[in-house]
């Protein structure tokens, strides 16, 4: 399996290359050359085994099925439940696909946790060393630090916005008590952590001085890794039944992995509604076909509260029928004005991939939260009540999945605050509170991000 970048500037690459490299050198994201055609769900299929052949597929020729089916295993041993990721009834045709079971207790895990018995599989391989950075909105952060803690090959860096995560969520990735884990606070929105990240991996003398690596949904594993949880739900509830996926949407990873399962023949067809918070970039996107640089706003779901989703250059390379230097006008005309608006064609093609961005306010996911735990007598976090809410808003004859993104305990003050109820903290994550936390505040400067990890990874390899 070869990769290529949406930008047109690097590949075609090995799986082995586009994973360890995260983003590609000429700042695209990596895409398979193509799709796998992969069999649905089968009945009775563990999800080890669907995970196991998905990733094989994905990783061909970089690593063999046999051996990715023993880092499957010690990747998701650790999950509370033996399905990985269960799916709940909570209502006639309308189920929670719950996905935060694993060590974090959001639907990172499902990913990070493999992601990194990828990492140490392929670096002990070469007999190399990474640098990993990421930026997170909350959930990347703690899922990253949680499955690379102690892992001897790869140093972690990860940046999130200063006061914008809940302390949960922080506590996740700053009370490791893991060397090669460092945690960075910046001042600003989760867009300016990004910027940085993105910044850092564009320049090609700090990037191999360093030998960075990305883990956000910018890293192409973490969608192979997600799209198996839409295809083992198609499985569990059934091969022939039309299912609509409602995805609570931050970063439009989880949403795009949909996407892929569906290109991989896994899923009934694509049916998708892309559930945002007032961060409304993927609504104006799907509706009018243009990009208009914004401002994050602070909502009640904070993991979503993303201006520029990045995994929209992967579904805008589809819709520009894989056309590298058509994609990279788009986005170079983004950057220098502000804005940039899909051609005629492109729009076409947008409207027919069968993804629908709905938008809710916090008003509207309060509401739902009450609702859902009125309905089924359990407390959601904001951001399945953001998916939930948006399920009702745009009916549908098909069955509804709506992503169940993370555990209610993450957010227990906005929990608190909206249904007078405080959501516990499932016991097996009850010593994060007991640990002392190590973070260092920092502006949002490249220039001095770029020199604190210089300094903690010791220089030039």
């Amino acid at each position: 399996m070869e990769y290529v970048s949406t930008r047109g500037g690097s590949g075609p690459v090995s799986f082995a290359d586009a994973c360890l490299s995260g983003l590609a050198p000429d700042g695209g994201l990596y895409t398979p050359v193509e799709y796998p055609k992969l069999a649905p769900a089968k009945p009775g299929e563990s999800y080890f085994d669907l995970a196991t052949r998905i990733l094989s597929a994905f990783s061909a020729g970089s690593i063999a099925p046999d051996v990715m089916a023993g880092l499957v295993e010690k990747a998701y041993a650790s999950f509370a439940h033996q399905s990985v990721t269960p799916l709940n009834q909570v209502g006639p045709d309308r189920w929670l696909l719950e996905l935060h079971h694993g060590p974090t207790l959001a639907f990172k895990d499902v990913a990070m946790q493999i992601i990194a018995q990828i990492y140490d599989h392929l670096l002990a391989e070469r007999g190399e060393r990474l640098t990993v950075l990421c930026a997170t909105s909350g959930d990347t952060g703690g899922a990253a630090a949680a499955a690379f803690a102690g892992l001897k090959s790869v140093d972690v860096f990860i940046l999130h916005p200063y006061g914008r995560i809940s302390p949960i969520q922080r506590r996740f990735m700053t009370s490791t008590g893991a060397s090669n884990v460092h945690n960075l606070a910046l001042d600003g929105d989760f867009d300016g952590c990004q910027a940085i990240v993105k910044s850092l991996f564009g320049d090609a003398g700090f990037r191999d001085e360093v030998s960075l690596s990305g883990v956000n949904s910018i890293n192409w594993t973490r969608i192979a890794a997600q799209s198996v949880y839409f295809a083992a739900a198609q499985g569990a509830l059934g091969a022939d039944r039309k299912l609509r996926f409602v995805v609570p949407t931050g970063n439009f990873g989880d949403a795009l992995a949909a996407y892929v399962a569906a290109r991989c023949g896994m899923l009934n067809g694509l049916e998708l509604v892309s559930a945002v918070n007032a961060n409304r970039t993927m609504v104006d996107l799907m509706e009018t076909g243009s990009l208009s640089k914004r401002s994050a706003i602070a909502t009640h779901s904070p993991a979503m509260d993303i201006a520029l989703p990045s995994n929209a250059e992967r579904l805008l390379f589809e819709v520009m029928g894989r056309d590298p230097s058509k994609l990279k006008n788009f986005y170079d005309s983004f950057t220098q004005s502000g804005e940039a608006e899909l051609d005629d064609q492109s729009k076409g093609a947008l409207k027919c991939v069968g993804v629908k961005a709905v938008s809710i306010d916090d008003d509207v996911t309060a509401r739902e939260m009450n609702r859902l735990y009125d309905e089924t007598g359990t407390l959601q976090c904001p951001h399945t009540a953001v998916g939930s809410a948006s399920a009702r808003e745009v009916p549908t004859d098909c069955v509804d999945v709506i992503l169940s993104t993370a555990h209610a305990a993450k957010f227990p003050e906005t929990v608190s605050e909206v249904t007078g109820k405080t959501p516990p903290l499932p016991e097996r994550s009850e010593s994060f509170l007991a640990r002392d936390e190590e973070f260092d505040r920092l502006e949002a400067d490249l220039g001095k991000v770029r020199e604190y990890i210089r300094e903690r990874v010791g220089g030039a390899r």
